[in-house]
């Protein structure tokens, strides 16, 4: 029957690596660099539910969460006294739980919207772990990019319109299914992000600029407040990835 009819607190625990600078992280409460957090996170403000959001750092955990989940790291959700710790999960249970006709469903329509961008992260991690010297993790890393712009600028199914004359060669759409954000986006976007920061801090990368679909996709996303407000600050994956970049050689 999906959600019940009033509105869902939904507590989320959001993880705070031991870093902090600027406006995220330097209190010990803002959120730090955590793709899997911010996929979360995205989740709940598309779905619209009404939710709170506390930060832990993990420098100081609090006796509190010891008992909550006596060796796990956030990301948590706390959900009419349940806990969910593993975030796949805890993104099943709110696409099945948090539904129709109260709140939308966020799975894409086309399967391949969820497997396009699948290795792209882990190639950035052997990229940036490798020396720079070493061209083969980043043709890795470009072949990625290129295999993620072909699905972007290949239209849908859902864009060709078999009764008209006219053809369509080139996608116009927004986000990887279309022109609504879902699970998919959810799951992609905040990779790309951590991507697009560290890679450009310690390993002077640029997603090329040939690859038009992945722009297109980027610059539409930066415009959603979902997306735009959930990202971490640039320091705080810089300095997730400093020593991880100094390793390089």
């Amino acid at each position: 029957m999906g959600a019940p009819y009033l509105a869902h607190i939904i507590h989320l625990r959001v993880i705070l690596l031991p870093y902090s600078s600027k406006k995220a992280g330097h209190d010990g409460e803002n959120v730090g660099n955590c793709p899997f957090c911010q996929r979360l996170f995205m989740v709940l403000w598309l779905k619209g539910v009404k939710f709170t959001v506390t930060t832990v750092d993990m420098r100081k955990k609090p006796a509190e969460l010891k008992d909550l989940a006596p060796g796990t790291n956030p990301p948590f959700l706390l959900y009419n006294g349940t806990l969910k710790t593993d975030f796949i999960k805890i993104e099943e249970f709110l696409e099945q739980t948090v539904a129709p006709p109260r709140y939308p469903h966020l799975s894409p329509l086309n399967k391949e919207s969820f497997d396009v961008g699948a290795d792209i992260f882990a190639k950035f991690s052997a990229f940036i772990k490798n020396s720079p010297n070493n061209a083969f993790h980043e043709k890795n890393l470009l072949r990625e990019f290129k295999r993620l712009d072909d699905y972007l600028n290949s239209p849908l199914p859902e864009e060709i319109d078999h009764n008209s004359r006219e053809t369509i060669t080139i996608s116009k759409r927004k986000f990887l299914d279309g022109d609504r954000l879902t699970l998919a986006d959810c799951n992609l976007l905040p990779k790309l992000h951590v991507i697009r920061i560290a890679a450009k801090k310690y390993c002077d990368f640029d997603i090329p600029a040939q690859f038009t679909g992945v722009w297109r996709y980027l610059q539409n996303a930066y415009e959603r407040e979902e997306f735009k407000q959930t990202c971490p600050a640039d320091i705080e994956i810089e300095k997730a990835y400093f020593s991880v970049a100094n390793k390089r050689k």
